[in-house]
């Protein structure tokens, strides 16, 4: 399954949100919208600083990702970037992959 790391930062109106339900509130809440096109948490933390959160999800395929985000995005809460990762093997496929290719003015 595909990996995506998630940096997000929340609004006022999220970061309320966030004070009332607490920390534990949230992980519940995103475990749930993932189960929901077929993802799991693989893990989450908060910081402080430019992002408020950092998780990393299991999800199916690219169109179940960009489900969850606009859906999550369209509330207003949260802002947030999905980072797909790749693992050493994919990397090693990736370089063993015959890619025809001219530099431009070679």
């Amino acid at each position: 399954m595909p990996k995506y790391l998630i940096q997000a930062s929340y609004s006022a109106e999220g970061t309320k949100g966030l004070l009332t339900e607490g920390g534990s509130g949230r992980r519940q809440a995103v475990e749930q919208v993932l189960r929901s096109c077929g993802g799991t948490l693989e893990w989450m933390y908060f910081a402080f600083g430019e992002d408020d959160l950092y998780i990393v999800v299991d999800m199916p395929d690219a169109v179940s990702m960009v489900a969850t985000s606009m859906k999550v995005r369209a509330t207003g809460a949260i802002t947030s970037r999905a980072v797909p990762l790749l693992s050493p093997e994919d990397i090693d496929a990736a370089a063993r992959k015959q890619v025809d290719f001219r530099a431009p003015g070679a």
